[in-house]
């Protein structure tokens, strides 16, 4: 029987990767907030948010009547860690210009949660990259920031885009820091019974 794969997700970055998989897949974004808990590590808020929006979105189609037993939900997160912070999107120009100040000749992380569901069981696994920076300089910064590129993206840059000139290296899975880990999701979704 084949699967009806939804995306809990409105990214574009995700979309493509999984059209390049070759998954079919209809799209439905979830709502949640995504305020971090008190005390909340990198590591546990982007497994719980991709968790969270999985059961969102499963919540939805239960709620339309359109969920199904050959339904499976994938639904994904992904935030940056540095010095053991979770970095998300930038609130403004200021709050990008401050984070990419930060991640300027250092080493971060890239964490990307992958939560994969059905009627009967959910699975989540975090995919971690390391990510060097280039030294910026503040006119590169303001420059990149006036692109319009960094303005939603975790980490305020995009490594698929522009972004991708500030890294020096990068050590783990390159389509896991554009938002969607491809060898992980195919695994995934494999047990789930998705075959493409």
């Amino acid at each position: 029987m084949t699967k009806s794969v939804v995306l809990a997700s409105a990214s574009p970055r995700r979309t493509a990767l999984l059209k390049q998989m070759n998954i079919a897949h209809t799209i439905q974004p979830a709502d949640i907030d995504e305020s971090p808990r008190l005390n909340e590590t990198p590591l546990s808020l982007v497994s719980r948010l991709a968790a969270e929006k999985g059961l969102a979105v499963k919540a939805k189609l239960a709620s339309k009547q359109t969920l199904t037993d050959d339904t499976v939900i994938l639904a994904s997160d992904t935030l940056i860690a540095f010095n053991g912070q979770s970095v998300g999107k930038p609130e403004n120009k200021a709050d990008a210009k401050r984070i990419l100040t930060m991640l300027s000749g250092n080493t971060h992380e890239v964490l990307t949660a992958i939560s994969v569901l059905n009627n009967t069981r959910q699975q989540t696994q975090v995919i971690t990259t390391s990510v060097t920076f280039a030294a910026l300089t503040n006119e590169q910064i303001t420059a990149y920031w006036e692109t319009g590129e960094p303005a939603d993206k975790a980490g305020s840059y995009a490594i698929q885009g522009i972004g991708g000139e500030f890294v020096v290296s990068i050590n783990g899975s390159a389509s896991a820091v554009i938002g969607l880990p491809l060898y992980e999701t195919r695994q995934l979704l494999n047990e789930f019974g998705v075959v493409s």
